[in-house]
């Protein structure tokens, strides 16, 4: 079993409940979600004129090798109603695989750690909040040490993690 951290995120809709049935989703006999962060609302970052997101990280345990678990998380994406219209644009959920382990993947389809993963404050503190000593793979900075670098960025806690 490999530790892997999602990223789960949603700016349409109830975004609340957007979360919540991704989270029911994952959960799965060879994805098994061991903990949840807080869930945090964060401004967006690359297109702006947008609304609001919710984030939230999960910590899980899986059987599936990183492309495998790609895969799944595009399903639950499309079965949720994603349209990938606008690169980074608004949507009913973004499933993103942060870490898999120790692991390093650069593939067309998937980089692993998440490329942007040291610049995004609203994946940096619910992840700091369930791993705060996590090393990244590349860098070998902790998640604390990586969220230090980008406390300017608007992140606000709303509930504890669920």
């Amino acid at each position: 079993m490999k530790l892997v951290y999602l990223a789960l995120g949603s700016n349409l809709g109830d975004r609340a409940e957007n979360l919540r049935l991704a989270r029911e989703q994952i959960e799965a006999p060879d994805l098994h979600v061991l903990r949840a962060s807080s869930i945090y609302e964060t401004a967006p970052r690359d297109v702006e004129d947008q609304p609001w997101f919710l984030n939230q990280v999960l910590e899980c345990e899986t059987d599936l090798f990183p492309r495998q678990l790609l895969g799944r998380l595009q399903k639950i994406e499309r079965k949720m109603g994603r349209k990938r219209t606008i690169a980074k644009g608004p949507r009913e959920i973004d499933l993103d695989i942060l870490l898999f382990g120790n692991a390093v993947v650069k593939a067309p389809e998937l980089e692993v750690p998440h490329p942007r993963l040291p610049e995004r404050r609203f994946v940096l503190e619910p992840l700091t909040e369930l791993a705060p000593d996590k090393k990244h793979p590349g860098t070998r900075r902790t998640m604390r040490e990586m969220l230090a670098r980008v406390m300017d960025q608007k992140v606000k806690k709303l509930q504890k993690g669920v």
